[in-house]
């Protein structure tokens, strides 16, 4: 029971940093980087995820979930990494959308992600 209780005041701080940022009171929060720099890290972290192999893939989303089996807090956090990177504005919004719409569909509300989808 703890541990729920620790995710959602944990959710529950990740929306007030969001509604503070849109709001001007938090800037520079966000980091800016690249696609590799993604990978790096990726790779740093001995994550068996290669993110250019994943964008190659028809359906990303769907990827991670059936076949790498990821929680939705990672499909939240992995979106969220991808959306700030240097990725195309036209596929970021595809990703956003798909996740999204999983997301949504599973009862599982992003905060993050919903907050992302409305700039």
């Amino acid at each position: 029971m703890e541990d729920v209780s620790l995710r959602e005041i944990g959710r529950l701080g990740g929306m007030l940093l969001i509604i503070a940022r849109r709001l001007g009171l938090l800037d520079g929060d966000i980091p800016d980087y690249s696609l590799a720099d993604v990978k790096d890290e990726f790779g740093k972290a001995a994550c068996p995820i290669d993110p250019d192999a994943l964008l190659e893939k028809e359906n990303p989303v769907g990827y991670l979930v059936e076949a790498e089996e990821i929680s939705d807090q990672s499909l939240e956090m992995f979106i969220d990494i991808l959306f700030h990177s240097d990725l195309g504005e036209d596929r970021k919004a595809a990703l956003l959308d798909d996740a999204l719409a999983y997301l949504d569909a599973k009862g599982y509300f992003s905060f993050r992600l919903h907050s992302l989808s409305s700039r």
